[in-house]
């Protein structure tokens, strides 16, 4: 006789996930939620919001991409939710919005209730950390579509800014300065390059290294340092919102750092950044010298050591730079803004220099 078990789904170990996972959500609770997990939706008390004049609400959603297969490969899960929630998060708050709360989407080929816990574990606690509150999420199992031990994560979040207080490029102007701030590593983007380069057999131009290969310079193997949780610039990043005169920030993912600063830089101004004013992290530079990978590839598909951009007024760019040393961010002056142009077209970056 055939049973939803016999085809591959097991509710019973999905239910034992749900009851795992459930003292970690309780971590990443904040006054607004009501009620708790396990209901078809999650509830979040919107009173909190009259004391905006104009609340604006932000949305963003995302995934970690090919970062989880080195997770898998090395049965380690409680860390990649720090990927995951940094992906979401800090797209909200680069226009100065407050995440709220967070809901998570987990498709597996097999509900391991312990391997659930865990992921869940990595994301409640990264929530607890930038603030945001984790509201629900679905757990699917996929049999046939997915193997036993593969999984993909992905979310969404809601958060919510004053009008008067948005962040963006029509703030942005010539003499505003350029504060980076580091990365932890390669954080979640950039990784079908990085899989590539070193796991890739040589006959296809990919170095044949394992994870658990020692690399000198690191400092630990190759697989902890690809699975170096990615950096929350969340409250950090508020809090130098409001106490500062900050005019813009910039997520870097995807894309780089070029092209993510471009996209909040209007057309009136031009920026450029100085490579030596920072030296990325060893990983940075082994990808590139063990792929054989020019500069601006790896400009173009990783951080390069700077996970968030913040655009400032001058005379306050000593003093965010502190700020942040003090919310344990570091932080330095990277470049600045001036007239169409000057640096290059209107609304470009230009990158100068090289890293020391």
């Amino acid at each position: 006789m055939t049973s939803y078990a016999s085809a591959g789904v097991s509710i019973e170990e999905g239910d034992r996930a749900v009851e795992l996972m459930k003292q970690w959500v309780e971590k990443a609770r904040r006054p607004e939620v009501v009620g708790g997990i396990g209901g078809f939706a999650g509830l979040f008390d919107a009173s909190a919001l009259k004391s905006y004049t104009r609340p604006l609400l932000a949305t963003s959603a995302d995934g970690v991409g090919t970062k989880v297969q080195i997770a898998q490969r090395m049965d380690k899960h409680d860390t990649i939710g720090f990927d995951l929630v940094g992906m979401l998060v800090d797209d909200l708050v680069v226009c100065g919005a407050e995440p709220l709360f967070m809901t998570d989407y987990i498709a597996c080929g097999k509900v391991v209730p312990e391997r659930i816990a865990d992921i869940v574990k990595g994301i409640a606690m990264a929530c607890a950390e930038s603030g945001t509150a984790l509201l629900g999420g679905e757990t699917a199992e996929h049999p046939g579509l997915l193997a036993p031990e593969e999984y993909d994560i992905a979310g969404s979040t809601t958060g919510v800014v004053e009008a008067s207080k948005l962040l963006g490029a029509e703030l942005v102007r010539a003499g505003d300065v350029v504060i980076a701030m580091a990365s932890s590593g390669l954080h979640s983007n950039g990784y079908s390059l990085v899989r590539h380069v070193f796991f890739s057999p040589p006959d296809q131009g990919g170095a044949g290294w394992r994870l658990d290969r020692d690399v000198p310079g690191l400092g630990r193997t190759l697989g902890e340092e690809l699975l170096t949780p990615t950096r929350l610039y969340t409250l950090p990043c508020l809090a130098l919102a409001a106490t500062l005169d900050v005019h813009a920030m910039s997520h870097i993912t995807g894309g780089g750092l070029a092209a993510n600063l471009a996209r909040v830089v209007p057309d009136t101004v031009s920026v450029r950044l100085d490579r030596s004013t920072w030296s990325p992290q060893p990983i940075f530079g082994l990808v590139g010298s063990v792929g054989d990978v020019a500069q601006p590839d790896l400009d173009q598909a990783l951080n390069m050591g700077v996970g968030m951009v913040a655009l400032v007024a001058p005379d306050e760019a000593d003093a965010a730079v502190r700020l942040l040393a003090e919310h344990g961010v570091d932080a330095w002056i990277a470049g600045d803004v001036a007239g169409a142009g000057i640096h290059g077209e209107g609304g470009s970056v230009t990158l100068t220099g090289a890293h020391v």
